[in-house]
């Protein structure tokens, strides 16, 4: 048996009332949390021509596009949802599994739900949580380092775990529907290396491929069935080497979605352990950024691999948003890191560049190939002095999280910053929707409150 039957078991026999209640409140926050950063992503590059083209290859008028309205076919408004949720590098992240877990599977329920009716907001919470399940469990597994995009080949399963639970998927079904979108599965880390936006694409492209796969199993496609630990299958290919014994105690017991880490900053969240150490040592040193004269961060080498990239003076939007360097010096003279750090005037002010030149980031020997923490910042001041601390829970992790009011205030910040900015009615109708989301008979209500 393929390990695969084992977590479409999961899926399929576990409902809302098998989860508990922490589990479900990591839920409706996370879902609020991707909600408001696909609103600000509506802002983004590409969202206009991204939907343009959408609407070239199909009319049916099937769920909308957040903010803008825009009707579309379900696996259209999916991909162009899920690219809003992550072209601004805003997305929550499940830091051991390093995937945007709800990033693809969020836009696809609400897609499927939109076009099919008749899904509840404990339809949504558990279909979400099993599909943050699926991907975190499988990507846990995984010992070797990343060559493929985790966040879109895991978010893909992550999808199709989703759209089946609210569609009733018996396992068989939902077996051939994981297969079927393997055989779409995309996303390699040359995006990434280059800070190209095709990365963002990338998760767009899951997003719909996984609406399609769950359609084609509905209607009866067969499919290979060892489509994780097959000779070519997903853990082997993908993945490379892995270790799926410790996952299986876990499976029902260890919610994952309990584990996700906020994003309180728009940048990789290999940076935010460098932008942390930076804020944290400025404010217990009473400093300032013309008291900086350079910043040494020792990192695991997966941070390196991810964010060490050089400071250039051409950087594009997502190079920057990557580059820890850049984004730690944004931090040091604002004090906080934000979406317009990231604008063509921003990247190419002299001031930011010089200081982002003088962040030096080295990896140190840490064995773990998928380790963001523990890391090391060090300031040093122009008066001569050194100043360092050691990182192992960065802002945002479960262990050193967003209180409610900092998650809020970041859901405003970023409806204010849309495309169109949601009139604050709106903004409080959304977080009404996702406080009392178990009550929540349909939830295209969710998505009628994200239409500026």
């Amino acid at each position: 048996m393929d390990a695969i039957d084992r977590f479409a078991a999961h899926v399929v026999d576990t409902g809302f009332d098998d989860l508990p209640a922490p589990v479900v409140e990591s839920a409706r926050t996370f879902i609020l949390d991707s909600l408001g950063v696909g609103i600000v992503g509506s802002a983004g590059p590409w969202v206009d021509e991204l939907i343009a083209a959408q609407r070239g290859w199909g009319e049916a008028a099937q769920a909308r596009v957040w903010v803008s309205g825009d009707a579309l076919p379900a696996p259209a408004a999916a991909m162009c949802n899920a690219y809003q949720v992550h072209n601004s590098e805003f997305d929550c992240v499940h830091e051991a599994a390093v995937v945007h877990a709800v990033t693809i599977v969020l836009p696809c329920v609400l897609a499927v739900a939109e076009r099919d009716g008749g899904v509840s907001g404990r339809d949504l919470i558990a279909a979400v949580t099993l599909g943050v399940d699926v991907a975190c469990h499988v990507s846990v597994a995984a010992t070797s380092g990343l060559r493929f995009f985790r966040p879109g080949t895991a978010g893909a399963l992550a999808a199709v775990a989703g759209i089946g639970k609210i569609r009733g998927f018996d396992k068989d079904t939902l077996v051939n529907a994981f297969s079927i979108v393997y055989g779409q599965i995309c996303g390699t880390m040359q995006a990434h290396s280059e800070g190209s936006l095709l990365l963002a694409m990338q998760v767009g492209f899951n997003a719909r491929n996984a609406v399609v796969a769950c359609d084609m199993a509905e209607r009866g496609f067969d499919a290979p069935k060892n489509v994780l630990e097959g000779p070519y299958g997903y853990l082997r290919l993908i993945e490379s080497e892995y270790d799926l014994a410790p996952i299986w105690p876990q499976l029902g017991k260890t919610w994952r979605i309990a584990e996700m880490a906020h994003k309180p900053f728009p940048s990789g969240r290999a940076a935010h352990g460098i932008v942390d150490g930076c804020l944290a040592l400025m404010q217990r040193h009473n400093l300032t950024a013309d008291d900086i004269d350079g910043v040494l961060a020792e990192v695991p080498p997966l941070v390196h691999q991810l964010v060490a990239r050089p400071v250039r003076d051409d950087m594009t939007v997502n190079y920057a948003r990557l580059c820890a360097a850049y984004a730690g010096a944004c931090a040091m003279l604002a004090g906080t890191l934000e979406v317009g750090d990231f604008g063509d005037e921003a990247r190419r002010d002299p001031q930011r560049l010089a200081l982002a030149r003088r962040v030096e980031i080295r990896a140190n020997d840490n064995p773990d190939p998928n380790a963001l923490t523990p890391l090391r910042v060090s300031l040093r001041t122009r008066a001569g002095k050194t100043h360092a601390m050691d990182i192992a829970d960065v802002y945002g992790s479960p262990a050193n999280p967003l209180s409610r009011e900092a998650h809020l205030a970041k859901l405003r910040r970023n409806c204010a910053a849309a495309a169109t900015p949601l009139a604050e009615a709106a903004v409080a109708r959304l977080i009404a929707l996702s406080d009392g989301l178990e009550s929540v008979a349909d939830v295209r209500q969710i998505i009628d409150a994200t239409i500026a």
